[in-house]
């Protein structure tokens, strides 16, 4: 079976980028939806059940920091990346906070995902370029 992953962006183009990325990169991977907002996003995890997340912390309504928790809480299996255009030591701490297990910079998404995606699938987690575990 296909690993399935759910993008989650408020962008259109920056979604399409993510699907045009994994699809190329990953045809074995099934990009099994997409949302616009926080709520899709824990929406749709319940109807799609994907494997893993990628969500985005600034969106409108939910945001990808609240939406995290809701996700993880519904216990199935969910693996969350936080897709970020922003860095910072605090901001890190408040990823890790939500339970999230990992981020990854959009500056650095060619370089990343699909790393960070692959480890999170294994179990594992990836938090850039400070800590992959």
């Amino acid at each position: 079976m296909k690993p399935k992953v759910l993008i989650v962006d408020d962008h259109e183009i920056v979604r399409e980028g993510i699907r045009r990325l994994l699809t190329s990169s990953r045809p074995d991977w099934e990009i099994c939806g997409e949302a616009a907002n926080g709520k899709q996003a824990v929406d749709s995890v319940k109807s799609l059940k994907p494997d893993v997340v990628i969500l985005d912390i600034t969106m409108p309504g939910m945001s990808g920091l609240e939406a995290a928790p809701h996700i993880l809480k519904l216990r199935l299996g969910c693996r969350v990346l936080i897709f970020t255009m922003h860095y910072s030591d605090r901001l890190s701490g408040e990823i890790r906070e939500t339970g999230a297990h990992g981020y990854v910079q959009k500056s650095q998404a060619a370089r990343d995902l699909v790393e960070a995606i692959e480890s999170l699938l294994h179990g594992g987690t990836f938090f850039g370029d400070e800590c992959k575990i």
